[in-house]
C-alpha cells in the first residue's frame, strides 16, 4: 500500500490541507472539512504540542484519511509518522537531513523536502515532492522567507523534475495561475481554516485547482 502510494503521489497532488487549530477549530475538525471539500492530502503540523498529543492526534487523523482514502504526512516527526503509520514525512530545514530520513523509514514512505527558493529546491531532487514558498506573504508562518512569486515558481518549475507543491498566501483568488505556472499542488492552512464554512471554502479551492489542471 504505502509503495503504490509513493509511485501514484503525484495522482494526490491537488488541494493538500496542513492542519492548524483556533479557538473552537481543532486539527481534526479542520481536516475534516478539507476532506469533504476535496483535500487529497492532510499534513498534521502542530508546532507546540506533546509528543504524547502529537501521537493521539496523529492516531485519530490516520484513521479519518484512511476511511477517505487520502494521504497522511506528518510534518517534521519521523517517530510519530512511523508510530501511526502515517504514509509519510515532511522535513524542513531544521529536521534530520533527507538521506538520513530516508534510511530510517525506507523506500517505501513518501519524503517531501521544505525549499524556500530555487536553489534550495534543486538540491532537494531526491525528495518525493518539493514544498516550495511562500510564493505571497502569508501571515500563517512567523518565520517565512521572502516570498518568491511566480517567477521564482516558474524558474524552479523549468528546472526542477520533482512534484512541487506550492505554499504560502495562496487563495481562491491566486490559485489558479499557481497551478498554471506550474505547481502540482497547493497547500493552503488560512484559506481553508479561517474560512466562516470550511468546507464550502475547500471545495471552491478543489474546483479551482482541477480546473486549471484542465487546461494545461
Amino acid at each position: 500500500m504505502k509503495s503504490s502510494n509513493r509511485s501514484r503521489l503525484s495522482a494526490y497532488l491537488g488541494l493538500y490541507m496542513v492542519t492548524t487549530e483556533s479557538p473552537g477549530r481543532t486539527h481534526i475538525e479542520v481536516a475534516q472539512a478539507a476532506l469533504e471539500g476535496g483535500a487529497k492530502v492532510i499534513q498534521y503540523r502542530d508546532k507546540n504540542a506533546s509528543s504524547r498529543t502529537l501521537y493521539e492526534r496523529a492516531r485519530e487523523l490516520r484513521k479519518i484519511t484512511r476511511e477517505a482514502g487520502v494521504l497522511l504526512i506528518i510534518n517534521d516527526r519521523l517517530d510519530i509518522a512511523l508510530a501511526v503509520g502515517a504514509d509519510g514525512v515532511h522535513l524542513g530545514k531544521d529536521d534530520m537531513p533527507f538521506e538520513s530520513a530516508r534510511e530510517i523509514m525506507g523506500a517505501s514512505y513518501i519524503i517531501g523536502i521544505s525549499a524556500t527558493n530555487y536553489e534550495e529546491a534543486a538540491a532537494a531532487q531526491g525528495a518525493d515532492y518539493i514544498g516550495l514558498g511562500p510564493i505571497y506573504p502569508t501571515p500563517s508562518k512567523d518565520d517565512a522567507a521572502e516570498p518568491i512569486g511566480l517567477q521564482g515558481l516558474n524558474r524552479t518549475r523549468s528546472s526542477v523534475s520533482v512534484p512541487i507543491v506550492a505554499i504560502g498566501g495562496i487563495t481562491a483568488d491566486n490559485v489558479e495561475e499557481i497551478i498554471t505556472a506550474g505547481a502540482d499542488g497547493v497547500a493552503l492552512i488560512s484559506a481553508v481554516a479561517s474560512a466562516q464554512d470550511m468546507v464550502h471554502a475547500a471545495q471552491t479551492l478543489t474546483h479551482l485547482i482541477e480546473r486549471a489542471k484542465s487546461r494545461r
